[in-house]
């Protein structure tokens, strides 16, 4: 079998017999496989009524636990995204409902930010539609296949999720 990518390696040793193009055979189909899977979610967010952005605060906050909250600085820190960035996402869970914010009673000047039954019932569901697409995307793999996938595609990662600050858990 040969895959697209396959036939871009092929071209550019070709055209380029100088370098080598082996990082292609695993970071193209990285690339190739995550705008497949951004379709996906995309599809599968879209029917609950969230973005993907959306989506990112709502199941942080759901992994969270009850009573499913945080404070916006802990979820910058699991989105990766900046403060203005997180105040622009909540303002927009807000006014859809998913999302309340609420007084700190550690923190006299903070909020944390809760899900509410709302957010909690688009977070599930739009969860349960990203798995079902994505059992689907690996359908061809039995559960080996997926196991080493899932391992080497972990070595690969490891390095660059060490310069990313670990969030601490919420009290």
């Amino acid at each position: 079998m040969e895959d697209e990518v396959d036939r871009l390696v092929v071209a550019w040793q070709r055209e380029r017999p100088d370098l080598d193009v082996a990082p292609m055979q695993v970071l193209s189909r990285i690339s190739r496989l995550a705008v497949h899977l951004d379709r996906a979610r995309r599809e599968a967010f879209a029917d609950h009524g969230l973005e993907t952005s959306d989506f990112d605060v709502l199941s942080a906050l759901r992994r969270a636990g009850s009573p499913y909250q945080l404070s916006p600085g802990l979820l910058v820190q699991q989105t990766l995204v900046t403060s203005g960035t997180m105040t622009h996402r909540v303002d927009r869970l807000v006014s859809k409902g998913f999302v309340e914010r609420l007084p700190d009673p550690a923190d006299r000047r903070g909020v944390l930010v809760r899900l509410t039954d709302a957010g909690r019932s688009a977070v599930d569901g739009a969860f349960g539609a990203l798995l079902d697409r994505e059992q689907r995307l690996l359908a061809d793999l039995d559960a080996d296949t997926t196991g080493l996938v899932a391992d080497a595609l972990r070595t690969l990662s490891l390095p660059f999720d060490a310069t990313v600050p670990r969030p601490s858990r919420p009290s």
